[in-house]
């Protein structure tokens, strides 16, 4: 389980967020508190995407691979498996703000009810523990993956430091009420677990927001600015440098992939070349564009009839 690979790190994370669930969820039923329950729930629910998001990796780069298994994963998936990326993104982001809504209604009701009494002493060991171990975990995959630079990493390296926040609030509010038990403002205590969670409820279920739209704009192809005035750059000096009509692109990035098809318009009667030739002037436009690999989808097309562009 090495923390230098994509694989690695999110095998780590998973591992690691089991255990950080099952300990607050166990210490939940312990101190009667509500918001460390939620803390194990929204662990749980974290772990499960980073297992869905483990399996996308594996098969991305079984995909690339040049295994037995890799070939029989071309033969049937023929265009790869890049377009689950961001649907993986998208349903992880949407699941974690599902839960916070959840939880706030939840909130809201108790604090409605009332209050819960709850054991601080419980409640102060678990945040403090799970507060540490958030911490570690977030350090450890941002200093991995300013290398990587991998999506999935980025999204949990997130959930990391929103798991984090949470339970820094809730230490604080847990040490808060561990203060006031033997004042006069006892009455506050029932009132402070169901108050936090409402609290950081509103805090985090905005933060995958951005995480969701940027997968919706990944789903539905939206081509990226970037991408778009990359490509053309690379296409307009095609038609500069060898005389073509015009040209016509196609752009998308769906995960970590970037799908390009580039079709130039060729005048009628011109001398005709050898596919060498052609593909000589393919590799200067690949070239030109950038990012060569296992992750770029490039197709390259000359022809006289702008339909077959269009």
């Amino acid at each position: 389980m090495t923390m230098t690979t994509e694989q690695g790190i999110l095998r780590a994370s998973i591992a690691v967020t089991v255990l950080v669930a099952v300990f607050g969820i166990v210490f939940g039923v312990l101190s009667h508190s509500t918001s460390i329950a939620f803390d194990g729930v929204y662990a749980l629910a974290d772990a499960s995407m980073s297992a869905l998001a483990l399996i996308v990796s594996n098969l991305i780069a079984s995909y690339s691979g040049s295994t037995a298994l890799a070939r029989r994963l071309r033969e049937r998936f023929t265009m790869g498996f890049w377009h689950l990326e961001p649907m993986v993104l998208g349903l992880n982001g949407v699941l974690l703000m599902g839960v916070s809504i959840y939880a706030f209604i939840n909130a809201i009701t108790s604090l409605i009810g009332g209050g819960r009494k709850l054991d601080f002493s419980y409640a102060i060991v678990y945040a403090a523990v799970t507060l540490i171990a958030c911490a570690v975990m977030a350090v450890v995959e941002m200093r991995a993956n300013r290398k990587l630079r991998s999506d999935f990493v980025a999204l949990d390296a997130k959930a990391w430091l929103m798991s984090g926040g949470i339970t820094a609030a809730l230490l604080i509010a847990f040490a808060l009420g561990y203060a006031v038990e033997e004042t006069r403002w006892v009455w506050i205590a029932p009132y402070i677990d169901p108050a936090v969670l409402a609290l950081i409820c509103i805090v985090i279920t905005p933060m995958p927001v951005g995480t969701v739209k940027q997968a919706l704009s990944e789903v539905l192809l939206v081509t990226p600015d970037e991408l778009k005035q990359q490509v053309a750059a690379a296409a307009e000096a095609a038609v500069k440098k060898y005389g073509f009509l015009s040209y016509r692109a196609y752009a998308a990035k769906v995960g970590r992939a970037k799908q390009i098809e580039l079709y130039f318009i060729v005048p009628q009667g011109w001398p005709a070349k050898t596919l060498e030739e052609w593909d000589h002037i393919r590799d200067e436009i690949g070239d030109a564009i950038g990012g060569d690999g296992p992750d770029r989808w490039l197709t390259i097309a000359f022809t006289t009839d702008i339909e077959w562009a269009e």
